[in-house]
């Protein structure tokens, strides 16, 4: 079982949920905000304020079906994620990397997608990159939202970091609410069976 070790300091949650993106009006739009998205309208669907501060990052949490669904957004810039999630880590109990689902969006997926996984590479992402040197450990489960690939020649950090096309953005909008699924799926039956039920509707 892959286990974190930090000092319990609130109550366990059964899952923590994290939805990654920059802070500020100019990136709320943007591709790469697309994890914050979803962490907002999991909120929205359970009640959720995620307005509590807890150093550099924003949480709070319902009682669904019977379990505590903790949500948070990082406060700081994507390259600094780790720097929110590891205190909401320690608030929250989190003792087993199962329990902690990081949700960002992914080049290497075409917009429309997403996939459900447990450890693994990083891919080059540097919210990924800045949680796992926090938690010294990469093997927390994520939430892959495609976004797709630059076009032409565009560099990676110009494209995720624009707004979409209409079109793409009516997409993003449909995966995302599908995400949300996928999540409260990962709370009341766990990451396994929700891998099992999304990722094979891909050859992934």
């Amino acid at each position: 079982m892959r286990k974190l070790l930090p000092p319990r300091t609130g109550t366990p949650a059964d899952l923590l949920v994290i939805g990654l993106g920059n802070p500020g009006d100019e990136y709320a739009a943007t591709r790469h905000n697309v994890g914050q998205w979803t962490l907002e309208l999991l909120a929205k669907r359970h009640g959720v304020s995620v307005k509590k501060a807890m150093g550099k990052a924003l949480w709070g949490h319902a009682r669904v079906g019977g379990k505590l669904l903790a949500l948070g957004i990082p406060g700081t810039y994507m390259n600094l994620s780790g720097e929110g999630v590891a205190p909401l880590v320690r608030r929250y109990g989190v003792d087993d990397f199962e329990k902690l689902l990081i949700i960002h969006d992914e080049i290497d997926l075409p917009v429309g997608r997403i996939q459900l996984k447990l450890g693994g590479g990083l891919a080059g992402h540097n919210g990924l990159k800045s949680i796992t040197h926090h938690l010294k450990s990469q093997d927390y489960a994520r939430l892959r939202i495609g976004v797709g690939r630059p076009p032409g020649q565009q560099a990676v950090a110009d494209y995720v970091l624009k707004r979409p096309s209409a079109v793409d953005r009516k997409e993003l909008e449909v995966v995302v609410e599908e995400a949300a699924d996928a999540v409260e799926l990962v709370l009341s039956r766990g990451i396994q069976p929700a891998m099992g039920q999304y990722n094979g509707k891909d050859d992934l």
